[in-house]
């Protein structure tokens, strides 16, 4: 049985948890003290996700860049694939929080919004 060692980012308080496995399917989860840690365990170590904060570039604005990030979570895997994409977006000014800067970023279903209001320079 392999047992994987985790932090859990669920809340603050940070439990130290064990993860065990067998033949690739989560047999116990302990060291949890509410529901959530015991969810993040499971989901980590058979498809871990991340949500990708970066920035892109804004045409005529105020700022030359925006801050945004993906909707919801994506595949960790597709980290990279989102970066690359992004590398190619340029945006016209004005930028408002939650305008849709990249829809379905990498294949996977999710948009990549703005975080940051960018207005268009007069």
């Amino acid at each position: 049985m392999e047992k994987i060692n985790l932090v859990c980012i669920g809340c603050p308080m940070g439990c130290p948890l064990v993860v065990e496995m067998e033949d690739g399917a989560v047999v116990r989860v302990t060291g949890n003290t509410c529901p959530r840690g015991d969810a993040y365990a499971r989901k980590e170590v058979t498809h871990p996700t991340r949500v990708v904060t970066s920035t892109v570039r804004v045409r005529g604005g105020t700022l030359p860049m925006v801050s945004c990030k993906t909707r919801s979570d994506v595949p960790k895997d597709k980290i990279f694939d989102v970066v690359r994409a992004l590398k190619e977006v340029d945006v016209d000014a004005p930028v408002a929080i939650g305008d849709v800067l990249l829809s379905d970023v990498a294949s996977t279903g999710v948009d990549v919004i703005a975080t940051k209001n960018v207005q268009k320079k007069a």
